[in-house]
């Protein structure tokens, strides 16, 4: 079976979006964190924590630019 573009796209289609980029880049800083870079748990929770705030705040954003 040949893997073509618009197989990659049907497949790749959400990272499109800017909260999925950032959702990602969250787990996988978070994930990265935890295996194998020696931080405190706290600084897991910082990362986490900004990514969520930026995920709202991007949704913000889109709901403000649809609300015109």
């Amino acid at each position: 079976m040949s893997l073509n573009s618009s197989t990659w796209s049907r497949w790749l289609w959400p990272l499109r979006s800017r909260k999925v980029q950032v959702a990602l880049a969250t787990v996988v800083a978070a994930y990265a964190a935890q295996v194998g870079w020696i931080l405190s748990e706290e600084t897991v929770m910082t990362m986490l924590g900004v990514g969520v705030a930026l995920i709202l705040g991007i949704a913000h954003e889109d709901a403000g630019r649809a609300a015109r």
